[in-house]
């Protein structure tokens, strides 16, 4: 019996791996331009740069409750239930340091460069 178990661990493994390679996929949303992923309690990518005027789109697919709020008040999502989003565009260049205002210790930086 131990030796068919071990048989199969390299199986495993792989699925595992493979699983945690989508996982982190879609949590940095490499397919999305000026997307923010929220799962398992992370924004991802956690700092975004973009230019002046682009919008950015958080999207919450974790199932728990998620807000987007900026600490120097410019914007602030309502409540996001799971594949919920918010949009902002940022028309100002700056740093903009955003957070989860139910679990603050969630945070993230949207950086906005000038156009050109």
């Amino acid at each position: 019996m131990r030796s068919r178990i071990l048989a199969y661990a390299p199986a495993a493994l792989v699925i595992v791996v493979a699983a945690g390679v989508f996982a982190t996929r879609q949590l940095h949303a490499d397919d999305a331009p000026n997307q923010v992923v929220i799962m398992t309690f992370k924004y991802g990518p956690k700092d975004i740069t973009v230019p002046a005027g682009a919008t950015v789109t958080w999207i919450n697919k974790d199932p728990e409750v998620h807000t987007v709020v900026d600490k120097g008040g410019k914007f602030r999502s309502s409540a996001l239930d799971t594949d919920d989003s918010f949009t902002f565009t940022f028309a100002e260049p700056g740093t903009y340091n955003f957070f989860c205002s139910l679990h603050p210790q969630m945070t993230g930086t949207v950086t906005v460069v000038p156009k050109g």
